[in-house]
C-alpha cells in the first residue's frame, strides 16, 4: 500500500517591517579603549641652505687677488620670475618708440579741387582726389606716431627685480670681480688681452670667445679711457654701477665688476642699505 509523502514544514517568515527595523538598528559602539597619554614629538629644525657670499677678486692678468664679502640683502634674494618678467616687459615698453606713421586725407599733399563736376559725366561723384579710396590719398585707420606704449614701474619693483637678477647671476657663477680695469691709453688691443687673461684665470672662456652678448662691465665711476678701449668689442657693454638694470643684465651672459669695494658701496647706496 503506497504511503503519501510527508509534508515539509517551513518556519514562518518574519514580516518585512521587522527585518527593516533590525537592519536599521545601530550597531553597539565598541568599548572605548584606554586613552594613552599624548606624547609630544618635536620636529627637527629644517636646515637652511647656506649661500656662500664670499667672492674671489682677480687681477687684469687673471690671477687671484684676495676675496670680498657680498651683502646678503643684494646677492641672497630668491628667484621671482613673475616680478622680473613684469619689470623687464615694462622697461622694454618704455624704451619703445612710435615710428610707424600714416597721414590722413587732410595731411597728404594735393587735392583741394573737385576732380570733375557732380553730374553729367557718367562717372561716380567725387569731391577730392586725395580720398582714401584714391591712389595717393590718405590712409584710413593706419598707425599713428602718437601711440604711447609706456608703462608705470614702481621704484621698489625695479630695485627688487635688480636684486633678484643679481642674486641669480651670482648663484649661476656669472659674476666676476676684477680689482681694476685701468688702461694707460684707449687701446682695443690691451682690452682684448685683459679679457682673455680674465677668462682664462676664472675658467669662463666664453667671456672672450662669445661673439654676441658676452658681458657687461660695470665701473664704480665713469672711466672714459676704459670705455673707449672696450667699445669696439661688439660683445662687451660698459656701464656705471649706478645705472645697472635687469634688462641689460639679462641680455648679457656675464657681469664683470671693476673695483669691487667702491662698486658694491655704490650699489648698496642705491638700495638704501
Amino acid at each position: 500500500m503506497a504511503t503519501s509523502p510527508e509534508k515539509k514544514t517551513t518556519a514562518p517568515k518574519a514580516p518585512a517591517k521587522a527585518v527593516a527595523k533590525k537592519a536599521a538598528a545601530p550597531k553597539a559602539a565598541p568599548k572605548a579603549a584606554a586613552s594613552a597619554p599624548a606624547v609630544s614629538v618635536e620636529k627637527a629644525p629644517v636646515a637652511k641652505k647656506v649661500i656662500n657670499l664670499e667672492a674671489k677678486i682677480y687681477t687684469m692678468a687673471g690671477k687671484e687677488n684676495g676675496t670680498i664679502a657680498l651683502p646678503e640683502d643684494i646677492f641672497g634674494a630668491k628667484w621671482n620670475a613673475d616680478l622680473v618678467h613684469q619689470v623687464v616687459v615694462g622697461m622694454q615698453a618704455n624704451a619703445r618708440q612710435s615710428i610707424a606713421h600714416t597721414k590722413f586725407r587732410s595731411e597728404v599733399s594735393g587735392g583741394g579741387k573737385k576732380p570733375w563736376k557732380q553730374k553729367g559725366t557718367g562717372r561716380a561723384r567725387h569731391g577730392s582726389n586725395r580720398s582714401p579710396i584714391w591712389k595717393g590719398g590718405g590712409v584710413t585707420h593706419g598707425p599713428r606716431a602718437e601711440k604711447d606704449y609706456s608703462v608705470k614701474i614702481n621704484r621698489k619693483m625695479r630695485l627688487a627685480a635688480l636684486r633678484v637678477v643679481l642674486s641669480r647671476k651670482w648663484k649661476d657663477n656669472e659674476i666676476i670681480f676684477v680689482d681694476t680695469m685701468n688702461f694707460a691709453e684707449p687701446k682695443t688691443k690691451d682690452a682684448k688681452l685683459a679679457l682673455v687673461a680674465i677668462a682664462k684665470g676664472t675658467g669662463m672662456n666664453t667671456l672672450a670667445t662669445k661673439r654676441k652678448n658676452a658681458a657687461i662691465i660695470a665701473f664704480s665711476t665713469k672711466d672714459s679711457v676704459a670705455e673707449k678701449s672696450l667699445r669696439n668689442i661688439g660683445s662687451i657693454m660698459t656701464e656705471e654701477m649706478r645705472n645697472l638694470n635687469p634688462v641689460d643684465l639679462l641680455n648679457k651672459k656675464y657681469l664683470v665688476v671693476a673695483n669691487p669695494a667702491e662698486a658694491l658701496q655704490v650699489l648698496s647706496n642705491r638700495f638704501g642699505a
